[in-house]
């Protein structure tokens, strides 16, 4: 609906009540409505869900089309990052949002900082979805009173080009709510607890859930050691959980992202239950550590399972947990991605400990074999360094090659030393295409760093503190912060506007009209930075 019509059916709202409502200005009550577009969570579910699939379907068509997104951890981030997208580019147009459960855990929890490891509250996953889509439409408000601010000037000097310019600029507009990929971890429980989640976590607005196949109560960091993997049946009953409440909810495009840590997980905590040879259980039970035992040789405690009429003890250690053979966390991922495709998840994850296309590209070419359009969600984790990774990768190519290596030491590439060197440069050209290349290379559609946006916070505030306290004093701020916002054209220099007084005024106008006490005077300070 255009704006235009908008009033014209606030207009009719006002006119069936009459005199009673005769205060109340259609055209107000229509610029509300249009700044506020999105009345509930299950209403911005449906419609970044819309956005996800028709991206999926566009990257199969051409893997140049590959989304991304960032980690945020506060409302306030998400918002600012999607401001910048618009002022940058000029569309959100495949750039998401994510939520990271290791930044829940080390920064939304009750219990202060956590390690990533499900112990935070389950419910503050919910909460910040919910924060993060309330600074977003918040966003959408505040730009949009700005437009309307512009369209009033525009009128009220006859200018007829912007007008109409504005006009148009108001019903196309592009608002800032985007997809957000939210992490449920390994489901905070049972398939109940995991659909109950779910649940609220669509309802605050999330299209697509990225659930992992670990132990609910042993859950690890993808990137910390002990992980303990479930069977194939424990993890495809959280995926038809979480299947379910999308349905239930009237979301039925939602997006369910299928992670497997069976790369970096080498131990599992239960014999998977199997009736014949071959079948799911069985593969999974094959992969386990496991000595052949003569009936004579039992000991008391031991576990068995039996195979191709073999009598076999897998290898129990005493926290009672069962280790996989060496070597086969590859074939294990790539059977726990085909398993979860087959069986209603839309997009995998394969944590990996390195950023290497290759090993990557490896598993997902196995993975189509069977699927055809098998696609990923990728962490471009900062717990990598990536620095190093490419440098070695680089000086690996060079030697296989039979390139002069001798002058770099491979275990210190990392060293300042070889900053501006030809293999620095290569590595860094490398880093540069990597989304563009594991993309087209890998199966890649979705590009993602887990935790960035902590990681700046830490690093501008280290910045900010060593000159503030220092010898350069309030020009640390004013350099180091200040300058570079208005110079950059940081939309937060004006905090008051960003905190919403503008939309405030507006709103109190409407309201008391004449007798409004408005903010947005002469006096205010906030004047000085509209040149």
């Amino acid at each position: 609906m255009t704006y235009a019509a908008e009033i014209q059916r606030q207009k009719g709202n006002i006119a069936e009540l009459g005199q009673k409502w005769a205060a109340i200005d259609p055209e107000m009550a229509a610029r509300m409505t249009v700044q506020n577009r999105f009345q509930t969570g299950l209403d911005i579910a449906r419609y970044t869900a819309s956005i996800m699939r028709a991206d999926m379907e566009a990257y199969d068509a051409d893997p140049a089309n590959y989304t991304q997104s960032l980690g945020c951890w506060h409302g306030f981030i998400g918002q600012q990052k999607m401001i910048s997208i618009k002022k940058h580019f000029g569309t959100t147009k495949r750039k998401y949002l994510y939520l990271s459960g290791w930044m829940v855990a080390a920064l939304r929890s009750e219990f202060g900082p956590l390690p990533d490891q499900s112990m935070h509250e389950k419910t503050s996953v919910p909460a910040l979805i919910e924060e993060l889509y309330t600074f977003l439409r918040q966003a959408d408000a505040r730009e949009l009173g700005m437009m309307f601010r512009e369209l009033d000037t525009a009128k009220e000097t006859g200018d007829a080009v912007n007008t109409h310019r504005l006009l148009r600029e108001i019903d196309e507009y592009q608002t800032h709510v985007v997809p957000i990929i939210a992490d449920i971890d390994a489901g905070f429980g049972n398939a109940e607890a995991t659909y109950l989640l779910a649940k609220k976590m669509i309802e605050a607005g999330a299209c697509a859930l990225q659930i992992e196949n670990q132990v609910s109560d042993e859950k690890q960091c993808g990137h910390q050691d002990g992980k303990v993997t479930v069977p194939h049946e424990d993890f495809l009953q959280k995926i038809r959980a979480i299947r379910y409440a999308f349905l239930e909810l009237g979301v039925p495009e939602g997006i369910i992202v299928a992670r497997t840590d069976s790369l970096g997980a080498g131990l599992t905590k239960q014999i998977a239950f199997s009736k014949e040879p071959g079948d799911l259980g069985d593969q999974y039970n094959a992969f386990l550590d496991c000595d052949e035992v003569a009936p004579e040789n039992i000991t008391n405690g031991q576990v068995f399972i039996s195979r191709d009429g073999k009598l076999l003890a897998p290898k129990r250690l005493p926290s009672n947990l069962y280790q996989f053979r060496s070597g086969t966390g590859e074939d294990r991922c790539v059977l726990d991605c085909i398993t979860a495709l087959e069986n209603g998840a839309d997009l995998l994850w394969i944590e990996t400990e390195k950023p290497h296309i290759a090993q990557i590209g490896g598993m997902v070419s196995r993975i189509r074999e069977v699927i055809p359009n098998a696609k990923l969600v990728y962490n471009n984790s900062p717990s990598f360094n990536w620095t190093l990774n490419f440098r070695q990768q680089v000086f690996d190519a060079w030697e296989a090659e039979g390139k002069d290596v001798s002058a770099f030491d491979r275990a210190k590439l990392m060293s300042v030393d070889y900053d501006g060197t030809e293999l620095a440069a290569e590595a860094d050209e490398r880093i540069r295409t990597f989304q563009r290349d594991a993309a087209a290379q890998a199966g890649i559609f979705h590009h993602l760093i887990t935790l960035p946006t902590y990681h700046t916070a830490a690093l501008s505030t280290d910045n900010l503190a060593k000159e503030y306290f220092g010898e350069a004093g309030m020009l640390g701020y004013v350099a180091g912060v200040q300058r570079k916002e208005i110079r950059q054209g940081i939309a937060c220099v004006k905090h008051q506007n960003m905190a919403g007084s503008d939309i405030g005024d507006d709103h109190k106008e409407a309201f008391a009209g004449e007798a409004a006490l408005k903010a947005g005077g002469k006096d205010n300070t906030m004047n000085q930075f509209a040149a």
